[in-house]
């Protein structure tokens, strides 16, 4: 039976998607649950290094007392926001050569990535945070909604963000250059290392534009019961996330064709 809607075999989205979704699993993660070890030795990596490097400077973090949990609060939220724009970014030239048939669309491709990418990066934090509290005994009275809302804004930014790349980077290639070069300083303003509240008000005014920020102060409200995170405005991020999809879901509606063609 066919969709009257699309003309498509009823069912087949799912079943493209899953398809799609087991290809990734073997081709990006391996075949063994041993690739997944690469999922986790770059956020670890991270927050390793920022603990050797802020312990000579200080003795506490902004937040707490514990050095991993702190980085670690920023470097989840950031890392979900990160590779979800990018696989979104790359899922029509990833998945170039199967959008050649017709039961496969670019919606298949980037939904695909969509929830692989988010399924093992809360797997990541889940292991990532679990980790730090049985080794330095920590104590956490974690809010999970609040936890979850955080992470779904840096969801809905990297979708966001991904759709528009995923017409610029195909389009144009130089433009995956470009845009590395262009995101790279989020790591350092966005709030990973340190907090918004603490800064001067002009400073803090103009860096509250930087929308990547508040998925990781929302994030730390969840497991810090302590901080308020009083700077956060989920409508703010919702809203450019909203559009950057729309805007991003135009282009792809009207050049996936070309997009795929360019490629061929």
């Amino acid at each position: 039976m066919r969709s009257a809607a699309t003309g498509r075999p009823r069912f087949i989205f799912p079943r493209a998607v899953m398809a799609l979704i087991l290809r990734e699993m073997s081709t990006t993660y391996g075949r063994s649950p041993g690739g997944y070890i690469w999922a986790l030795a770059e956020p670890i990596g991270g927050i390793v290094l920022l603990t050797a490097i802020f312990a000579l400077i200080t003795r506490s973090p902004p937040l707490g007392s514990n050095f991993p949990l702190f980085f670690a609060t920023g470097v989840i939220p950031f890392m979900i926001y990160q590779t979800t724009s990018t696989k979104v970014g790359a899922a029509i030239h990833y998945s170039r050569q199967l959008l050649a048939y017709p039961s496969v669309t670019y919606v298949d491709a980037i939904v695909a990535r969509l929830i692989l990418n988010v399924l093992t990066q809360i797997t990541v934090a889940f292991i990532l945070l679990s980790v730090i509290v049985v080794l330095y005994g920590v104590r956490l009275n974690v809010d999970f909604i609040t936890c979850a809302r955080g992470i779904l804004l840096a969801v809905a930014l990297g979708v966001g963000v991904g759709l528009v790349n995923c017409y610029m980077m195909s389009m144009f290639p130089i433009w995956q250059f470009v845009w590395a070069v262009l995101n790279r300083p989020l790591f350092i303003v966005s709030g990973i290392f340190f907090l918004y509240d603490g800064l001067p008000a002009p400073a803090r005014e103009a860096l509250l534009w930087n929308p990547v920020a508040h998925p990781i102060m929302l994030f730390r409200r969840g497991i810090y019961d302590t901080y308020d995170a009083y700077y956060v405005s989920e409508v703010y991020v919702y809203l450019i996330s909203l559009i950057l999809s729309a805007f991003g879901m135009l282009l792809l509606y009207r050049y996936h064709r070309i997009m795929r063609d360019e490629g061929a």
